[in-house]
């Protein structure tokens, strides 16, 4: 074994990797110890990737961890949608392991901590930059007619102008009150309901009236 061989093997048996422990590598020996860990990734079991991965991890780039946390992230929204589809329900983290051929702590934890990660958020931009574009394709459908399409444009204008927040349930008509039967639900009562109670109308809704698509 050669003195480089033995220092990459030295390297490999520490529980966690630093970046001073391999200060002191050759341009040589890194590129070897980079080879070694792509040999790893491609050979290792999801299992035993997790465990090798926990030991480079404090050594690896921000863009090689960006890299693997969207590679990651792109097989698991395609798994949930594929088997959603298969099965008609929510697959479980094992199927979803089965599926994407990563451990199911690694899809546990980015299913626990995706929302908060910095890629993820910058997606989350990216859609919303697009606002102004749908916004414009809809009002198209609504000056050719459209009466849903100029319902859901003068919504979202509506919404914009009040700094509405996305989440927030509001029920709304020409007059500002829904009557039913002897029943009227203002603007003001319904702002007054909490959460479940939203939750619960909302529900209902959906489930007596049927869902109108845009026409084009």
């Amino acid at each position: 074994m050669t003195e480089s061989e033995r220092k990459i093997e030295k390297l490999l048996s520490l529980d966690k990797i630093t970046n001073s422990d391999i200060k002191n590598l050759t341009k040589k020996e890194v590129d070897r110890f980079n080879e070694i860990i792509a040999e790893k990734y491609r050979t290792l079991s999801p299992e035993e990737w997790d465990k090798f991965h926990y030991k480079i991890e404090a050594i690896q780039s921000e863009d090689a961890k960006n890299h693997l946390w969207e590679y990651n992230h792109n097989r698991i929204t395609a798994a949930i949608s594929n088997l959603m589809q298969e099965y008609g329900r929510m697959p479980s983290k094992t199927e979803l392991a089965s599926h994407t051929g990563l451990s199911r702590s690694t899809i546990h934890k980015h299913l626990k901590d995706y929302a908060s990660h910095p890629r993820y958020i910058e997606q989350i931009e990216q859609f919303r930059f697009l606002t102004s574009k749908v916004l414009a394709k809809v009002f198209q459908f609504a000056v050719n007619g459209d009466i849903q399409a100029a319902k859901l444009y003068f919504s979202m204008v509506g919404s914009m102008n009040n700094g509405t927040a996305q989440n927030n349930t509001l029920i709304q008509n020409q007059n500002n009150y829904i009557q039913i039967n002897g029943t009227v639900l203002s603007q003001e009562s319904i702002k007054s309901l909490n959460p479940d109670q939203l939750n619960t109308i909302e529900t209902i809704l959906k489930t007596a009236l049927p869902h109108k698509n845009i026409s084009k």
